[in-house]
């Protein structure tokens, strides 16, 4: 546009917002609908917008019909449409919520094995951790409460990517219907970060009553912020190896007098009338308590009958090296009569072998009359039905028996 020397130069509104003749650093681009006024939630408009207002007299008179030009605080960089105070999505907050990220997966509880399969599908979304706006996801599992290094299962790691395709399967073994009523599957996601900590990026907890066996059941959750653990509390020699505890399992502990779990073992038993005598199978151990400072154990079991006053029952397992699912596959024979071996209690512990000090007590469970839960059942079961193999898993406690003790090597 040119004009005579000293004439006024009138600016339309149409060159007026497409050019910015404010001085100082560049803005974001706003939105056209950020250019309309809207209703607060007091019902009135906000604002005006200083930089978008004309100056007196300039072109007010060819487009008066033009609205006020107005600006919600923060809309332009929030974008069109985020409302201030907008109904939350799912129940969710989404500033904490859905700024983490989605994660799909699976879950089916399988009775008969005793296994629950988490299917881990794909992340979407998920919050920028690296200088290049992009992470290294992966996901963790743990069973709570319980010991996190004890049960904890994890994917593989996908590279430079904010929506993670994983499709890998996960297996706890072990799992029986108490579990399933009272324990709470964690599910976080982190950043792998080679040159410094892993990073926290968000999780999920899904109760595992909402689980019906042998159906799969599908979830797509937004990721949460991390609800902090407690910290470990003072630890015996016994119970030295483990990293942290939940604060529900610690309220549990003082107020009914709950012990620790320390892994799962899986247990067969057979009475033989023909031999005579008790066999007991000692199959397989999971999710076992770290002792060695690897974030492993060498373990290994012992059995042996109660009462035992010349020490001669004791029965024990090879070593496994550096695990925590160890697969023992070994069977040992009680001489006994049946009338005889309902009065005995069957005592059986796990160990993490250590060459040159004492071993350390992993876990252990007491099966015999004055027994309680699945142990008692399953001793009972044995008694009576004989020549029938039972094959149970039991809970591992932190419970050292009092027999138990003299025979620590």
């Amino acid at each position: 546009m040119r004009g005579r020397r000293g004439d006024r130069m009138t600016i339309n509104i149409q060159e007026h917002m497409a050019i910015n003749v404010c001085p100082g650093p560049i803005r974001p681009i706003r939105q056209i609908s950020d250019y309309f006024p809207r209703l607060g939630p007091e019902g009135g408009g906000s604002g005006a917008d200083p930089q978008a207002q004309l100056s007196p007299g300039a072109g007010a008179a060819a487009t008066p019909s033009l609205p006020t030009l107005t600006l919600s605080p923060g809309a332009g960089i929030r974008g069109a449409g985020a409302s201030e105070e907008g109904a939350e999505v799912d129940s969710y907050d989404s500033d904490d919520t859905t700024a983490l990220g989605t994660l799909e997966f699976d879950l089916l509880y399988d009775q008969a094995s005793c296994t629950l399969h988490c299917s881990i599908l794909r992340a979407k979304g998920l919050k920028p951790m690296d200088f290049n706006g992009l992470a290294d996801p992966y996901v963790k599992l743990h069973l709570l409460p319980g010991a996190c290094k004890a049960n904890k299962l994890k994917t593989k790691t996908q590279r430079n990517t904010l929506n993670p395709v994983w499709n890998e399967d996960l297996m706890y073994r072990g799992i029986t219907d108490e579990d399933i009523t009272r324990k709470v599957l964690r599910i976080s996601v982190c950043d792998e970060d080679k040159l410094s900590h892993n990073e926290f990026i968000g999780e999920t907890r899904v109760p595992l009553r909402r689980l019906k066996p042998s159906q799969k059941k599908h979830f797509n959750i937004c990721l949460e912020r991390q609800v902090p653990l407690a910290s470990p509390s003072s630890m015996t020699a016994a119970l030295r190896g483990i990293s942290c505890y939940l604060k529900e399992l610690e309220r549990a502990e003082q107020g009914q007098g709950l012990l620790e779990e320390r892994g799962r073992i899986l247990l067969s038993l057979t009475y033989k009338s023909q031999r005579r005598g008790l066999l007991v199978g000692i199959v397989r151990c999971a999710h076992l308590a770290a002792m060695d400072v690897n974030g492993y154990s060498d373990p290994y079991v012992k059995t042996y009958l109660r009462p035992d006053v010349e020490k001669k029952s004791k029965h024990k397992t090879s070593v496994k090296k550096k695990t925590l699912n160890p697969e023992f596959n070994e069977e040992f024979f009680y001489e006994m009569e049946l009338p005889a071996l309902a009065a005995k209690t069957l005592e059986v512990t796990v160990w993490d072998y250590d060459i040159g000090k004492s071993n350390d007590f992993i876990g252990g469970v007491s099966l015999g009359p004055n027994s309680r839960g699945e142990a008692l059942k399953h001793w009972g079961d044995c008694l009576r039905r004989p020549d029938v193999t039972l094959e149970r898993w039991h809970t591992l406690t932190s419970e050292l028996p009092p027999a138990a003790a003299s025979f620590s090597t």
